[in-house]
């Protein structure tokens, strides 16, 4: 960043055109924004971005601009996520814990460097690296099995585990899994496809594929872990919120040696009958003090959808709330 003259402007220079896009969003929306925030005037002129106004709103415009670099210098696109995240850091001093999020890539894909993106995700994937059993709390969207699938094909990568397994309760089939069409895995594939995708994001079409036939990737109902021990392995139990507690049980002491396991779910969308509990709920109340676990809890600041969804999250926690 250099100081241009003492007018009360700076340019920044962007490294290639793919970073101007990253950083400019769709018709310039995101340096809209980031003057709605700042008060700054920020214009991208080709490659260098130039921001003017009074001395705070230059430190703080370019402050946020120089705490999204990771994001925008990969190509990947600045989202309201990231401008809030940033822009709360600055605000209660943590802008040096927020710079650190940078250094925090966990594998590079076809989406390019995959990090977490707020505090909140960072300290939730620092869990899951230190803990043998991690529960992950927070709404649709916040990245609790994304960034649990991440960290589990970066520890595959590595060769620290054998095997990945994802699970999920399918709720919706109940016992009727035997009279929807197909076999096995046809019947439970609705129910899984959320997993399925963030497979295929991370690792492509052809290589999940080949992991699926060699067994290195397993993506099952819950109800087939039974009677298992999964050792050197993986295991993402998402959607957790609809266990029931023998179901819960079952699933923590699947865990082999050399294993981890990572419970995700949002205790908001319970879909188990009227008066069942939770196996999530009840197992955050027992085991919220057991040595080796971690709890970690997202929240509508770490959606990372349409910024609409963010809003929906929180009218519908009001509501709940009362």
């Amino acid at each position: 960043m250099s100081e241009a003259e003492s007018s009360g402007r700076f340019s920044i220079d962007l490294p290639d055109t793919d970073a101007a896009v990253a950083l400019a969003g769709a018709g310039h929306s995101t340096l809209h924004r980031l003057e709605a925030l700042t008060g700054a005037t920020i214009v991208l002129r080709g490659l260098q971005l130039e921001i003017s106004g009074r001395s705070t709103q230059l430190e703080r415009a370019a402050a946020l601009v120089e705490l999204m670099r990771p994001v925008w210098q990969d190509g990947q696109t600045v989202s309201s996520v990231d401008l809030s995240a940033a822009l709360t850091s600055i605000d209660t001093g943590r802008k040096d814990d927020h710079a650190s999020l940078g250094e925090r890539v966990l594998v590079k894909s076809q989406r390019g460097n995959l990090r977490p993106r707020t505090l909140r995700q960072k300290s939730y994937v620092d869990a899951m690296e230190v803990n043998d059993l991690t529960f992950a709390l927070g709404p649709a969207g916040t990245g609790k099995t994304f960034l649990a699938t991440v960290l589990a094909v970066r520890m595959l990568t590595e060769r620290k585990i054998e095997k990945i397994i994802l699970t999920r309760p399918a709720v919706e089939a109940g016992e009727n899994l035997g009279f929807l069409p197909g076999d096995l895995q046809q019947k439970v594939d609705p129910y899984l496809r959320p997993l399925y995708d963030a497979l295929h994001a991370l690792l492509g079409l052809e290589k999940t594929t080949t992991l699926f036939e060699k067994g290195v990737i397993e993506v099952a109902p819950l109800a087939y872990m039974r009677g298992r021990t999964l050792e050197d392995a993986f295991i993402i139990l998402d959607e957790a919120q609809n266990t029931t507690s023998a179901q819960m049980r079952m699933a923590l002491t699947r865990i082999g040696e050399r294993s981890r396991m990572v419970v995700t779910g949002d205790v908001t969308q319970i879909d188990l009958p009227s008066g069942q509990i939770s196996g999530l709920v009840e197992a955050i109340e027992v085991l919220s003090k057991v040595k080796g676990i971690a709890i970690c809890r997202l929240t509508s600041a770490d959606i990372f959808r349409h910024q609409l969804v963010q809003r929906v999250v929180d009218a519908y926690e009001k509501k709940r709330k009362g």
